[in-house]
């Protein structure tokens, strides 16, 4: 079995690769910085070395140098970040076998691998007959750093049938994220089946998720197949699972662990293979300290998690995402507009999009409806953003007020309302603490 030594300092990246590389039978130890790989590498023989180029206060490229130094026989294959060609270069020359860049598809990884060890791919992994049929993430992958995070982690995470919570704020894309997971999967070809938890009365429930026969209960005029059922040996992605009561979070974890349902008015269990995929935009640890929602069901649906950001944290990728939205829009409204004004560029730059993605795509395709020339102008963007721009800035502007006056307040009563020596305790001239007093009415 061939000894595999990851040398990665992103922890979750570095574990996720582990754990696929030994679902495929290699041995594989990890190691989080150059001392640590160096002192792995003394105590044990390793086939081959998968390493970034970056790392914690050590230079990759002086790791390589020492790796094909002192084991000159290991082949060592680098990972490089985005646009580090040049690097990666400098890195073959230097010895290394091979180098990949972040983000990789599974079977890209194994192809290296497996050509590095000399074995045949074939007998360790079913590479499809066209790469794109596993090529994750959504019609709207973004470019910037936090996205390609985001990627690395589907990737990884897509082939295994690990149970995958997906946090984030409302309209972040995290259904998106799901299917990206399924589509990714060896399940592609089966259902994937999306349900608002939300959405559902507890009451119902039980039916939504396991079905029930005909008869079973009043209004039950015919047979109805579940979540689960529907989605036998795909995928089930259950929303906003923290809306769930907690007798609906017993019978799912029940149905979770054993992976057998039971139809309303049957007795007879049906054996089910699903993977769970989840997503909320609670605190569900929270959620567990209030007794709201059961730590063994968070545990069960959380073997892995992925965050996805807010539109504002992406801030790199919100013209590429806005382009898709625009043709997206075009395409369906049956529309030719070719893009934006400078000035609602600016001002999309600007807005804070507490709706995230979903509020961007409505409000382009808003846009694209009223738009009668080639660009999008300002004056077709909907008033109330602009409204909802000058009610954050108020509340940022009576947060920093409330400061500025608690600071002045407790400044004249550490001096004794010594003016002068709060002025100095705060670093204003005399005359600004003066002018500062009136502004805030303070009766002193």
């Amino acid at each position: 079995m061939p000894k595999i030594l990851i040398i990665e300092d992103d922890t979750s990246f570095c574990q996720m690769l582990q754990k696929f590389l030994i679902r495929y039978k290699y041995e594989v130890e990890i190691s989080f910085n150059a001392a640590e790989a160096k002192s792995k590498l003394k105590a044990t023989a390793f086939d081959l070395v998968l390493t970034d180029l970056r790392l914690p206060n050590y230079d990759g490229l002086l790791l390589l140098e020492y790796i094909k130094n002192t084991y000159p026989k290991i082949p060592v294959i680098v990972m490089t970040g985005y646009a580090e060609v040049d690097t990666a270069v400098t890195a073959m020359k230097k010895g290394a076998y091979d180098y990949i860049s972040k983000p990789f598809t599974p079977e890209e990884i194994m192809l290296l691998i497996t050509d590095a060890l000399g074995t045949s791919v074939q007998k360790i992994y079913e590479v499809p007959e066209s790469r794109n049929e596993s090529k994750p993430i959504s019609k709207i992958k973004g470019e910037s750093a936090i996205s390609r995070k985001i990627n690395e982690y589907i990737m990884l995470v897509a082939p295994t049938d690990m149970s995958v919570l997906i946090t984030g704020e409302s309209g972040t894309g995290k259904e998106v994220t799901a299917k990206a997971i399924h589509k990714a999967s060896k399940r592609k070809d089966y259902n994937f089946i999306a349900v608002d938890c939300g959405a559902i009365p507890k009451e119902i429930a039980t039916s939504e998720f396991f079905g029930h026969t005909k008869g079973s209960f009043t209004g039950a005029i015919e047979d109805k197949v579940g979540y689960f059922e529907a989605a036998d040996k795909g995928t089930l992605f259950l929303d906003e699972i923290g809306n769930l009561s907690y007798e609906n979070q017993i019978q799912l974890l029940r149905a979770i662990q054993e992976r057998k349902i039971k139809r309303i008015g049957r007795n007879k269990e049906l054996n089910v293979d699903v993977r769970i995929l989840t997503a909320t935009n609670e605190n569900l640890l929270e959620a567990i300290e209030k007794g709201d929602f059961r730590e063994d069901l968070y545990h069960r649906i959380n073997e892995f998690s992925i965050e996805v950001p807010s539109l504002k944290e992406r801030a790199d990728d919100l013209i590429l995402f806005a382009t898709y939205f625009l043709n997206k829009a075009n395409n369906s409204l049956n529309k030719s507009v070719l893009g934006f004004t400078n000035e609602v560029l600016e001002f999309f730059k600007n807005y804070s999009w507490p709706g995230n993605l979903r509020e961007l795509q409505n409000i382009i395709k808003r846009a694209v409806l009223l738009t009668t020339g080639d660009f999008i102008t300002i004056e077709v963007l909907p008033k109330e953003i602009f409204l909802q721009e000058q009610k954050q800035d108020s509340i940022d502007d009576f947060s920093k007020g409330n400061y500025e006056k608690n600071q002045i307040i407790k400044a004249l009563k550490q001096t004794n309302f010594n003016k002068s020596k709060a002025a100095k305790l705060l670093q204003v001239t005399r005359k600004t603490l003066y002018n500062k007093i009136n502004h805030y009415k303070l009766d002193l």
